[in-house]
């Protein structure tokens, strides 16, 4: 193999094999789970899944907490390694935590099957005893399952986020043509309510067919974690959390700027970046009102004048006439309420500064004992790439980091690709990325397994000659994943500051523009590259300054969601409906490039209705699912109750695509600038209690509705915390309350009706 590295996963198995399955008993007591032998096989129970093992080919069923069948036993052999399946099953003993298996293949090969259950999880882990084989291949399978739903990157190139009839032996993070960067190969089952994950960095295998559903891996003598995860959504996605966060793929705390408005240089100047340019630009948006909180300079800050500079590791060293006081440009962002953030990559150029350095210390990836070079999209020049998983190369690209920390930095935007015809493991960035999360500072990632990289998760590139409908299916793909802070990438895209679309009449690229503005709005994060003045027509800056209000005015809201996100793994920033009406046959009917229905819940009470998609220039009007419940327009008032189908409803450019309903409570900033502001909307039932995550993402501030919520009632508002009548307004078309919130305090609203 030309560039390899095998990883050893440290688990328990054993090495003997005992045929006393005559010795057990009937039925064996364990800590989490109970066991019955049956005619053909072990069924195993818990209180919440039971599994039923068929020991001819190891077969299995999977049952949910009643018995009934969620996933069905593969018609021949749940377990197939080194080319072939098992045939033969022994039972060799059973622990208080685990459950032991002999199992022999056809060709004859042995391998030992553990299964683990757990109240809400079991792991299946085999260990092949014969590694001279030549077909490595191992994989857990079961009959189909459908619909099913997740696969990260690899979700965003279909016509829909259902992923029947997906097939691949080769889940990685490279693929000819196509960005697969952020990855995972877990996978869920809303209907059935369970999920699967094969926990693997190396090349994976899943195949979501009609006839099977099975995940394995490519070349290896083990399978070390195969998990199936049972419940309600929301359970499941519990029970994912733990395990990421245990078998080190950690989910980190978000920071709140990165939820508010951003600037790309990219997307306003392309290459053509330099000190004057960018704050010029910069600038002219916080003219016209626009409320950034970040920016990006992706590139061209490097020393130019000599090509071994290049690249975004010229750590510390900025081209002196194009950037002549960084210091004091960095400083300058940082008053205007700005976090400054710069491109990073682990890439080298061979000639490079450090270059020198990290092949004499053993810094970067080797093949056969010497550091490898790869030729990727960029840099241009051949590199070397970081070895992440070396301690000691760890700490040395850290202190490289420091150099740009040192000028005011505030963080990075993590921007590896181009690595396509290189087999790499999928984690091949995590390291680099968790210690910059542990060290609290700001980063946008675009490459990581399984757990969502930074602090945002910034999808491929998105621009106006793309499928349009590939954005919404990649950005549902990822927050079905598991991967929830969701950035949309710059709205418009980066063709357009180089002059990429001239040939497409001025009026399409307008209303592209205006609806990019507003489906970007409703994301975890947002971000404007090229100026919405360009255009010269002064109702589309509206549109766009419209939508980047709208998206900081719930930017405490979204925090919020996010804070609750990160707590529970559940994606509450952006939601798919199937994740929280799994028994609503509607919704999985919508989220493809046919119907169009791109929708999702932001937090418990917003339902985002975008219109989007390859006919976002030219449609006006959406077939918009309503779930069940009460549901207000959010800037009409006007009320529906679901589950409700509202065919060809008009979404014109400027109207706001929200709903609102569920809990019925959000929290605003009313002023843009640091006012924190309840509202409570007449959708909100009775026993009705809400907790927000203030933007520190420690206090906390509880509403409780205590009484039935009309337009005409009328309200108190008590402070709990301070046993206090709180003064409030009504909104004049949504009939909301609305009042100020103050951090680690408790309200009631109760009727005086």
């Amino acid at each position: 193999m030309a560039f390899k590295r095998i990883y050893l996963y440290a688990y328990v198995r054993s090495m003997l094999f005992m045929l006393v399955a005559c010795c057990l008993c009937s039925t064996v007591s364990a800590k989490d789970f109970r066991t019955e032998q049956t005619v053909d096989g072990l069924s195993i129970r818990t209180q919440n899944y039971g599994i039923d093992i068929h020991f001819k080919g190891f077969r299995y069923d999977l049952l949910n907490e009643k018995g009934d069948v969620i996933a069905p036993a593969h018609d021949t052999s749940g377990l197939f390694y080194h080319g072939e399946e098992v045939s033969v099953t022994t039972l060799t003993r059973i622990d208080d935590n685990a459950i032991h298996f002999h199992v022999t293949n056809t060709a004859g090969i042995p391998a030992e099957v553990v299964v683990v259950p757990m109240p809400d999880t079991v792991r299946f882990s085999v260990q092949v005893m014969n590694s001279g084989a030549t077909d490595k291949q191992i994989t857990l399978r079961t009959g189909g399952v459908s619909p099913s739903f997740g696969l990260g990157d690899h979700s965003g190139w279909r016509d829909s986020t259902d992923l029947t009839g997906y097939s691949s032996d080769k889940v990685w993070s490279t693929s000819p043509h196509r960005a697969m960067r952020l990855i995972s190969n877990f996978v869920i089952f809303p209907k059935q309510r369970f999920a699967e994950v094969n926990v693997e960095p190396r090349t994976k295998i899943v195949h979501l067919m009609t006839e099977e559903n099975a995940q394995g891996v490519a070349e290896a003598t083990d399978l070390p974690a195969m998990y199936y995860f049972f419940g309600e959504p929301k359970q499941i996605y519990a029970a994912f959390h733990k395990v990421r966060n245990s078998d080190g793929y950690k989910v980190y705390k978000p920071k709140y700027e990165w939820f508010g408005v951003g600037w790309e240089a990219y997307g306003a100047l392309a290459w053509n970046t330099n000190q004057q340019t960018v704050t010029q630009n910069v600038e002219q948006y916080l003219e016209q009102g626009y409320p950034l909180s970040w920016m990006v300079v992706g590139s061209g800050f490097w020393p130019n004048e000599d090509p071994s500079f290049k690249a975004t590791t010229s750590f510390g060293m900025w081209d002196k006439k194009l950037y002549p006081d960084p210091r004091g440009m960095i400083q300058h962002f940082h008053e205007c309420g700005l976090k400054f953030i710069l491109g990073l990559r682990i890439s080298f150029i061979c000639e490079g500064p450090y270059s020198s350095e990290g092949v004499e210390k053993g810094y970067f990836l080797e093949e056969n004992g010497q550091a490898k070079v790869f030729d990727l999209w960029f840099p241009k020049r051949p590199v070397y790439l970081l070895d992440a998983k070396n301690p000691d190369a760890l700490r040395w690209y850290m202190d490289l980091c420091d150099k740009w920390i040192e000028y005011g930095v505030d963080g990075f935007k993590e921007d590896l690709f181009g690595y396509d015809e290189y087999e790499m493991p999928d984690d091949k960035i995590d390291p680099v990325n968790n210690e910059l999360m542990e060290r609290d500072i700001y980063l946008m990632g675009r490459n990581g397994y399984l757990a969502p990289p930074g602090d945002i998760q910034r999808y491929d590139d998105f621009n106006y000659n793309q499928d349009q409908d590939r954005g919404p299916i990649n950005g549902l793909g990822l927050a079905y994943s598991g991967m929830f802070n969701v950035y949309p990438d710059i709205v418009g895209g980066t063709g357009l500051a180089t002059n990429k679309y001239d040939e497409v009449p001025v009026e399409t690229l307008k209303t592209y523009f205006a609806r990019y503005a507003e489906y970007a709005a409703l994301h975890p994060s947002m971000s404007f590259g090229y100026g919405p003045w360009n255009f010269n027509d002064p109702q589309l800056n509206k549109v766009c300054l419209d939508a980047a209000k709208l998206h900081t005015q719930l930017q405490p809201y979204i925090y919020c969601s996010a804070i609750d996100a990160w707590k529970t793994g559940f994606p509450y920033t952006m939601c798919p409906l199937p994740l929280l009406w799994p028994d609503q046959p509607e919704v999985y009917e919508l989220e493809n490039s046919t119907r169009r229905g791109y929708q999702w819940m932001i937090g418990d009470s917003l339902l985002a209705t975008p219109l989007y998609g390859n006919d976002c220039t030219t449609a006006q009007t959406r077939d918009v699912f309503i779930p069940p419940g009460k549901w207000m327009d959010y800037e009409t008032g006007d009320i529906y109750e679901g589950p409700l189908a509202l065919e060809d409803f008009p979404l014109p450019v400027g109207k706001v695509p929200l709903f609102v309903g569920g809990k019925g409570m959000i929290v605003v900033q009313e002023d843009l600038g640091g006012l924190i502001c309840a509202r409570v909307y007449p959708v909100a039932l009775k026993d009705t209690s809400w907790t927000f995550n203030w933007p520190d993402g420690s206090s906390t501030s509880s509403i409780q509705v205590n009484s039935k919520l009309t337009p005409e009632s009328v309200f108190e508002i008590i402070d709990m915390t301070e046993n206090s009548h709180i003064e409030y307004a009504i909104l004049d078309r949504t009939r909301a309350i609305t009042f100020e919130l103050k951090k680690n305090h408790n309200y009631h609203i109760n009727s005086k009706d």
